[in-house]
């Protein structure tokens, strides 16, 4: 049997099933266990999954949650741009010239075992309560992971590409262009995948502190200290779902700039040309979803500056002090859409001339 051979890979229509299956069995674990008048967990360990699902409406009408999941995302993509413009940079230097090294690479390697949690009391002195100093908080968070990752994928870069620059007599800047950077960075976006996790993690820590809102905010005060465990499992639902398409966008991304990954060998080129009913499905959504979100974003961008959804700025609104890093990545996002469609009226011209 195919699903049970060992490393076997799955087919996207069995991914799909079983993945439905697994949802299902773990639905129906849950409602076995919480299930009559005296179930195997009570209600203020594990509620109910209706109990759950109606929690949301609450959420909605009492707790304005759809305002503290935006400025917990807007959180999470200020520290994640702070972090990633920082480490980058930084990684490379270190990484690269034996001076900085030799000089800080001890140091960087000792900064990883740092507890996040014990170093929370020196950020509220250096920047107050503020979401400065969350987004501070949490881009440190990643930093002290991501530096160390960056400095690593640098010395997994192989010979032979570095041989071959040099006998080619490319300079120190040509060598980082076309050897460092494209393949630390393919290699660099799994990591940071993996850290999106973890930096859940420290915002629910972070907005813990203040009242600036937030889900981490929202699960302290309308979750644990009224004993609504309902409304705490449906945010961390909602933390869930939200991780979930991170990581979808991620690997979307991944896809669009890395495709020299998916095309290790014969295999492989041979079953991406064989492109399945659900891939052309995916590329569709994908591609009317980005200029969906282009479209609305262009609205509320008006809408900031002539009011015509209200009186309340609706992006100012929802991101609060983050929405600098909405404004940063859909504008980032219009370029690349830009930059593609210019690139492919390139490659189309010569057909066109040849045809004409």
């Amino acid at each position: 049997m195919p699903v049970l051979k060992l490393n076997e890979k799955l087919t996207n229509r069995q991914s799909l099933i079983l993945g439905v299956a697994g949802f299902g069995l773990l639905l129906l674990i849950w409602t076995l266990l919480t299930i009559g008048e005296n179930p195997v967990f009570p209600s203020y360990i594990l509620p109910k999954p209706g109990n759950v699902l109606k929690s949301f409406g609450s959420l909605y009408a009492d707790n304005d949650i759809i305002r503290n999941t935006c400025l917990s995302l807007g959180l999470n993509l200020a520290g994640y741009l702070e972090a990633i413009l920082i480490a980058i940079p930084l990684g490379f230097l270190i990484g690269l010239i034996p001076l900085f090294k030799g000089l800080t690479q001890r140091q960087v390697d000792a900064i990883r075992y740092i507890p996040l949690t014990a170093v929370t009391g020196l950020f509220i002195v250096w920047f107050g309560t503020s979401t400065a100093m969350k987004v501070h908080f949490l881009a440190f968070g990643i930093l002290i992971y991501l530096l160390p990752v960056v400095m690593v994928r640098i010395n997994e870069v192989e010979d032979v590409y570095l041989k071959t620059v040099y006998t080619l007599g490319a300079s120190n800047w040509q060598t980082v262009k076309t050897v460092y950077i494209p393949s630390v960075l393919s290699r660099l976006t799994d990591d940071i995948r993996v850290l999106t996790a973890i930096s859940w993690t420290y915002i629910i820590v972070a907005e813990g502190i203040g009242s600036t809102g937030g889900v981490g905010a929202l699960i302290w005060r309308a979750g644990i200290r009224q004993g609504r465990v309902d409304k705490v499992f449906a945010m961390l639902v909602i933390i869930m779902i939200i991780g979930i398409i991170q990581d979808k966008i991620f690997m979307y991304l991944d896809r669009v700039f890395f495709p020299h990954k998916y095309q290790d060998d014969a295999t492989t080129k041979y079953k991406i040309r064989q492109t399945s009913m659900l891939d052309l499905i995916w590329n569709f959504i994908s591609s009317i979803s980005t200029w969906i979100l282009i479209g609305v974003y262009a609205l509320l961008l008006i809408d900031s500056f002539i009011p015509i959804l209200g009186s309340e700025k609706v992006l100012p609104y929802l991101f609060g002090d983050t929405v600098f890093a909405i404004h940063l990545i859909m504008w980032s996002v219009i370029g690349f859409q830009i930059y593609h469609y210019f690139r492919k009226r390139q490659e189309l011209l010569p057909v066109k001339l040849i045809s004409g």
